[in-house]
């Protein structure tokens, strides 16, 4: 990235840290960067190398565009859907769509939690 930050990616950082319910801090500690560093790039007074952004997009499951504001939606990433991914391959039309209705359960009830609320 250039030395100064697109002006969504501030906004974007923020967002997505805070939906996650992570202090700036937690953020840090999972991805390896001083609390400072995240301070700065929620501040647009830094930019992330390449190498901090996709560890920021990583720890937070968005995509790198949507942190830079290519993207409108923060679409799930990482590990997590790797995995599902690389299961799904395995299985059969019938448990597809199991795993489709669950996954659908599970966004409508992370919708309807209040502010607050783990889970």
């Amino acid at each position: 990235m250039s030395s100064k930050p697109s002006e969504k990616f501030p906004q974007r950082l923020r967002a997505a840290r805070e939906s996650r319910k992570l202090s700036q801090s937690e953020l840090a500690e999972r991805t390896g960067l001083q609390p400072s560093a995240v301070s700065h790039f929620e501040t647009g007074q830094r930019a992330p190398s390449f190498d901090n952004l996709k560890r920021l997009a990583d720890a937070l499951d968005v995509t790198t565009d949507y942190l830079l504001g290519r993207t409108a939606e923060p679409a799930a990433t990482g590990p997590n859907v790797d995995r599902l991914f690389r299961h799904a391959e395995h299985m059969s039309a019938g448990d597809l769509e199991i795993l489709a209705d669950f996954a659908e359960l599970l966004a409508n009830r992370r919708k309807h939690r209040e502010p607050g609320e783990q889970g």
